[in-house]
This record gives C-alpha cells, sequence and structure tokens, in this order.
C-alpha cells in the first residue's frame, strides 16, 4: 500500500470528512545515476555552505526568504503547519461545478482520499454517492507544500479523487502560438472526420498504448549487460511535405483502415463534389444525341 503523503479532511459545509492522501499514480520509469567514467564511482550533489566551504548535513539545512544577499527570514516547518489558514488542515470544498465546465489543461496530478477510520466512513461515502449522483464535480481549496491550491475532487470506482488545479494566472495566453489566417474547406473538414472515425476506438487497451520507449531501454540494458549486440533501432521515416490535404486524408484513412485489418481500399470522402461537365461539352453531345435519332429515323425497312 503507498504510504500516506497527508492527512486531514474533507470540509463540505458543516460535514467533516477525515481523511489520508495517498498517490493515484505510479511512475515506472527506468531510472539512471551519474557516475564517474574513469572508474564508475557515483557522482552526488552534496550540499555546500557558501560561507564556511563546507558540507551541510540535512539536520543543520532549514527553509528561508530571502529579503536581500544580507538578510534571510527563517520558516519552520511547524510554522508552516501552523499556517492561519483553513486550507492548511482541510480541503475545504467551494462549490459543484459540471465537469465540461472546467478546462483540461488546468487538471494535474491526482491523489485518491482513503476515509481515515471507521468514523469517517460514513460521511465519506455521503459525500461519494452525492458526487455520482449529481454527476457533477467538487472545486475546493487546499495548501500542501508551501502553497495554496484548487483542486477537483471527482469519483472513480468506489473512491474520490482530488486533482490538483492549476490558477487561471498559471495557463499560458496561445494566441502568439496561432498560424497565419488559412481557409479550410468543408471537405477537407469532412476528410479528416472521416479519418477520425476511422481511428475511433471504444478502449484504450492493446500494444498501441504501452511504454515502448521503457519497454525498449530494458532490452538495451538487459544486451550491455549480457554483452550481446545492441538492438537495432528501426529507420524513422522521413515526413514528406505535403501538398495535397485531401490526398494525404485518403492516404491516412487507407493505412488506418489496412491497419485495422479492413479493405484499405480508398473510396471517395464524403462530401467531396464531383466535377460537373462544363456547358461547352454538354452542349457538344446533346445535339449528337439527335442527329442519332434522325439518321435512325430516315431508314427505311428492306421489302420482303
Amino acid at each position: 500500500m503507498p504510504r500516506s503523503i497527508w492527512s486531514g479532511a474533507i470540509s463540505f459545509g458543516l460535514v467533516t470528512v477525515p481523511i489520508h492522501v495517498q498517490s493515484a499514480t505510479e511512475d515506472h520509469s527506468i531510472r539512471f545515476h551519474q557516475y564517474h567514467l574513469e572508474d564508475k564511482g557515483r557522482v552526488r550533489n552534496r550540499k555546500i555552505c557558501e560561507l564556511d566551504e563546507r558540507e551541510v548535513p540535512n539536520a543543520e539545512i532549514g527553509k528561508g526568504y530571502e529579503l536581500s544577499k544580507t538578510q534571510v527570514i527563517p520558516i519552520t516547518d511547524e510554522e508552516l503547519r501552523d499556517l492561519p489558514l483553513p486550507t492548511a488542515k482541510a480541503i475545504e470544498i467551494e462549490a459543484f461545478v459540471p465537469l465540461e465546465s472546467i478546462d483540461p489543461i488546468r487538471i494535474g496530478e491526482g491523489y485518491y482520499l482513503a476515509p481515515d477510520g471507521q468514523v469517517a466512513a460514513k460521511p465519506y461515502k455521503l459525500l461519494r454517492q452525492a458526487l455520482e449522483r449529481s454527476s457533477k464535480v467538487a472545486v475546493a481549496k487546499y495548501a500542501w507544500s508551501g502553497r495554496e491550491r484548487l483542486g477537483l475532487l471527482r469519483v472513480r470506482g468506489d473512491a474520490i479523487v482530488l486533482h490538483a488545479m492549476r490558477w487561471p494566472d498559471e495557463i499560458r495566453d496561445p494566441s502568439e502560438l496561432l498560424p497565419p489566417p488559412v481557409d479550410v474547406s468543408d471537405e477537407e473538414i469532412d476528410g479528416a472526420l472521416t479519418l477520425m472515425e476511422t481511428m475511433t476506438r471504444e478502449d484504450l487497451e492493446g500494444p498501441e498504448f504501452e511504454d515502448s520507449y521503457t519497454e525498449a531501454m530494458a532490452k538495451i540494458i538487459e544486451a550491455k549487460r549480457e554483452e550481446k549486440p545492441l538492438p537495432e533501432a528501426p529507420k524513422p521515416e522521413t515526413p514528406g511535405q505535403v501538398l495535397d490535404l485531401m490526398a494525404a486524408l485518403n492516404e491516412s484513412v487507407a493505412q488506418a483502415k489496412a491497419a485495422r485489418g479492413e479493405d484499405a481500399a480508398v473510396h471517395e470522402m464524403p462530401g467531396a463534389k464531383k466535377k460537373a461537365p462544363s456547358r461547352k461539352t454538354a452542349a457538344k453531345k446533346q445535339p449528337a444525341k439527335k442527329t442519332a435519332a434522325k439518321k435512325t429515323a430516315a431508314r427505311k425497312p428492306r421489302s420482303a
């Protein structure tokens, strides 16, 4: 069981739910250390005091706010725990909103909130079922790691999950990154929708959604440990310049269908308009039909 990273309570009006906070995710990435190339000794970062130029143990290290180069205001862990804020000891629910009203870019890391003992079981279940039936999420404020944050509480199975949220002023304006104005036709939009429909899935299961990087890294480490040749890297495909967007969409649909074992024949995109014959061409073809009719009528049946 993962260790508790914070203990406190959820404040829901006059209802209090004692909880423990545990991380909801795990990191399975392969980690590397720095080492000396000459003798393979570990290279470590040491904490050196700038004044007496000696290594300082953790017991002698504290936090402080630098007012100037010569004045530092020390802050103790006890002072941080006893901040005059209700959110220092509780996750204060401020409002309930539809999930779709929150921009996903503001939603961060997730944590499981576990009820703290039997006394918390009933109010915990009450809040979870209320959230589930309302189809809403709770927006709360809490203070961890030296700062106050917004949080989002939602239901996942039988548990309540807390997601860290970014403040509005922490989201950058993307307007300076946007491309210059361009026109996109209805046919191109229909083509993109067809490609999206071809790539639609009901789940995220399968080799496409596995961590290929960590698997490849493990193969390299195993090969070097056994002194075997390293696995060959696949040759990356060089992307070409897209000149015909509709042709690229048609080819993408064909590749997506082939990958799923479907008929890879490229059919015309929905909404694509066929060119109508020009008026001149139509005018030339029409008289030809009339002439043929006249010639047929002019023939006389052979006498018996």
